[in-house]
């Protein structure tokens, strides 16, 4: 009993300093897991390098400039003979050679497929926003299954806490009673066994309270040390309606957004494989500078050359073995895939959407049991309560009517949460997660 009573105090000493703990709301969660959730900071730097690659740098419509220079010294000896016989040498002959240029080249004209491309990464880059906010919507229903699992289990630690409270007065009544020959020891032992019980109950409650708060933390990518209390106050929306609800689903939800992007990047593809099928006109232009010092060999002693160079070429695949051809073709066969995957994907929303609402539907329903039962629970274990005190009610009936109410408010606290997390479920599938307030 002492040892017992020791470990709930020292807990209650840990725990004792809940009144400066930080406040986390549920907008404070947002906010932290949009700063510092490492999936999302991952997702955010997947849009910075989509943005890049649809950037104009990146699109070819911009010419190539290239410069070139260098530089030659040459030392020979030299030894000519004519065809009578006469030898002429030059040792240690020395030149130099100096060279510079600067080109141009652009692309006139490529069939469109350069147009095509830089469309084809504008959507691209769409496409990994949409790919960034599956990373945000996923991540934030995982965020508020932890949150309200922490905002559960607080509740259940103040329940628990205060029927360790009622059994220790119990056990006190039980030993006063027992003192003055009121009660059996049979009495005390039983107050003592469900103080006992009671305290284990508490402490494996404030152990998994405080794991549920590290694994918040983790996800909100700060401190997992950090402690904190949450809201425990639970607001629903509204009723929502089927048919309005697949309507927004189909035009909002974000796995729809990105079959139809998906379906718009396929159809750039056929037109980018079709302009290998047109002609590609290159402008190309020059500027350079070359000067040279020559050796006596030389009827020169220096020669000096500057100008300018322009010129257009035209290139036309008239065949290509049929390369082309196939490309297209299977850009096609792609495309039709895409269709088939998107009524597959709006057929799937649709059975998801009515399952979730049943879902909702019958979690608003077992709250509302459940806050039922909690109330007659309550008067059930209040009025055993007095005819325990006055001796009209055994112990057994006393912790059974305890118990009950206990599991009553553990089962409330759950279908709570559980309907709320189910709502979330059903706000994401129609397209309303990010604009909720939470």
């Amino acid at each position: 009993m002492n040892y017992i009573n020791k470990i709930v105090i020292m807990f209650l000493l840990c725990f004792s300093s809940s009144f400066a703990q930080e406040k986390l709301t549920k907008e404070d969660a947002v906010n932290l897991a949009l700063e510092n959730n490492y999936g999302i900071l991952i997702a955010k730097n997947n849009v910075k390098i989509a943005e890049n690659n649809s950037s104009l740098n990146n699109s070819g419509y911009l010419p190539r400039i290239t410069a070139n220079a260098g530089a030659n010294y040459n030392l020979n000896d030299t030894e000519n003979t004519l065809q009578n016989g006469t030898v002429s040498e030059n040792n240690g002959a020395e030149s130099k050679s100096y060279n510079a240029s600067i080109g141009l080249n652009y692309t006139l004209f490529d069939g469109l497929g350069r147009s095509y491309n830089y469309k084809r990464l504008k959507e691209a880059y769409n496409l990994s926003e949409l790919e960034a906010q599956t990373v945000i919507e996923n991540s934030l229903l995982q965020i508020f299954s932890i949150y309200y699992n922490v905002a559960q289990l607080t509740e259940d630690s103040k329940n628990i806490s205060e029927t360790l409270n009622v059994s220790k007065q119990r056990l006190l009544r039980a030993n006063y009673g027992f003192e003055y020959g009121q009660n059996t020891k049979l009495q005390v032992l039983n107050a003592e066994v469900d103080v006992n019980n009671d305290s284990i109950r508490y402490i494996n409650m404030r152990r998994l309270l405080a794991n549920s708060k590290r694994d918040l933390n983790l996800a909100l990518g700060r401190n997992v040390n950090t402690d904190f209390l949450v809201e425990t106050n639970i607001a629903f929306n509204s009723i929502f309606e089927l048919n309005t609800l697949l309507e927004k689903a189909k035009n909002y939800n974000i796995e729809m957004q990105k079959v139809n992007k998906n379906l718009e990047l396929s159809q750039f593809d056929i037109k980018i494989n079709k302009s290998n099928l047109l002609p590609t006109l290159n402008l190309n232009s020059s500027y350079g500078f070359n000067k040279s010092d020559n050796d006596a060999s030389f009827n020169y002693a220096e020669q000096l050359s500057q100008g300018l160079n322009a010129g257009l070429s035209l290139n036309w695949n008239l065949f290509d073995g049929g390369t082309t051809k196939t490309r297209i073709q299977n850009a096609k066969i792609f495309e039709d895939n895409l269709k088939v995957q998107k009524e597959k994907v709006l057929n799937e929303l649709e059975r998801n959407v009515a399952n979730a609402l049943e879902v909702y539907n019958n979690a608003l329903f077992i709250l509302n049991a459940e806050e039922k039962n909690v109330e007659t629970n309550k008067n059930n274990f209040s009025r055993t309560e007095e005819k325990f005190k006055l001796g009209q009610a055994t112990s057994i009936e006393f912790r059974q009517a305890q118990i009950n109410l206990l599991n009553a408010q553990s089962n409330l606290n759950a279908a709570k949460y559980d309907a709320k997390n189910a709502e979330l479920i059903l706000l994401q599938l129609s397209g309303e997660l990010l604009d909720t307030n939470f």
